[in-house]
């Protein structure tokens, strides 16, 4: 493992305010608040999961996992509405005693009248959506685990080349920035430049975007800051991608070796994903765009299931194999690639 990725600081939101929750979800999720008044600043989200409470209206409380959202779908509604009123009321009211961020109303379901007054006498934001309440559930809790994830601050300059998300690493004056520059100049996408944050997303994905402060502006040095953005057209950034390959630029060392390859695969592990890491030694002259270009497509390659480097060694072993068969070693092993060049003499 680079010594760079081995001590990478992990941040993680400790909580959201219900207030947040509500401005960045309201079109997306098609929430509307129902309850009276301003929203608390208190009112805060500590936890991604949701929770449906049909035990807790059941009046089984010991494992009411109250400080998580709070959502009330079909089921839980039409048994509010099978209770007698008083039965309704008092279900209610020990749901009430507890302080829960939110409740949000799916499927737009009529919400009981006494569930409305409980939730204004106790400052409890209510918000209602027309989305059926298994999809409105999975949304939620892809928002939050999003909000929740762990995340890392990467030095380097991260983009998007035919598709694939290759960041570049370095020390500082490497030249990141100028690649970055030069592939965006030859059609391809800016993600994020000097500043990366990284963001794990479910299992084994790990997303790249940049600061809210930074955006799209780069510092090219003896040129100062320029907004990629402006210059090169919308085209030309995209505010997301998933981390697929580092690229890891190292100042040529002559004594030192490097893969010739590609048979030893590198990784790197990033908040427990293993990422494909390719050392690139740098030196006055080399074309790294092109370079860069090539790794994206090989990337490509592999993905879809064709690996040039095993392939050739398929080949060397299969001609080892040949000529040992023929027991003949001093035959010439470099056969030409075509018999005979007939009459073109191009």
């Amino acid at each position: 493992m680079s010594d760079r990725f081995s001590n990478l600081k992990e941040v993680k939101k400790e909580s959201i305010s219900v207030d947040f929750f509500f401005q960045s979800c309201k079109e997306r999720f098609r929430l509307h608040k129902v309850s009276q008044g301003e929203i608390p600043k208190d009112k805060l989200i500590t936890d991604k999961d949701i929770h449906r409470p049909g035990l807790a209206l059941a009046g089984y409380i010991d494992l009411f996992t109250y400080k998580r959202i709070q959502v009330f779908g079909n089921t839980e509604l039409r048994y509010l509405k099978s209770l007698a009123d008083e039965e309704r009321k008092s279900s209610l009211e020990k749901f009430f005693k507890h302080d829960v961020p939110c409740i949000i109303i799916t499927n737009e379901n009529e919400i009981p009248k006494e569930l409305m007054k409980l939730a204004d006498s106790t400052n409890t934001p209510v918000f209602r959506t027309n989305i059926p309440t298994t999809r409105a559930a999975y949304l939620i809790s892809d928002f939050l685990d999003d909000q929740f994830s762990v995340q890392v601050i990467i030095h380097g300059s991260f983009v998007d080349v035919y598709g694939i998300g290759l960041m570049f690493t370095g020390k500082s004056g490497i030249g990141k920035s100028e690649i970055t520059l030069d592939l965006i100049e030859r059609g391809h996408r800016l993600v994020a430049d000097d500043v990366v944050v990284v963001s794990k997303k479910a299992e084994s994905v790990l997303m790249g975007s940049g600061t809210n402060l930074v955006k799209h502006f780069m510092e090219v040095r003896g040129l100062g800051i320029i907004d990629i953005r402006s210059i090169f057209g919308i085209r030309a950034i995209r505010f997301q991608k998933r981390v697929e390959v580092i690229v890891e630029l190292l100042n040529w060392d002559p004594s030192r070796e490097y893969d010739r390859t590609g048979l030893d695969s590198k990784k790197v592990n990033i908040l427990g994903v293993d990422v494909e890491l390719i050392r690139l030694p740098i030196f006055p002259g080399k074309n790294i765009t092109v370079i860069a270009e090539v790794i994206a497509l090989n990337y490509l390659c592999k993905h879809y299931g064709y690996n040039p480097a095993e392939e050739f060694q398929r080949k060397l072993t299969e001609e080892i194999v040949k000529k040992s068969e023929t027991n003949n070693p001093d035959k010439a092993t470099y056969d030409r690639t075509i018999e005979y060049f007939e009459h073109d003499f191009e």
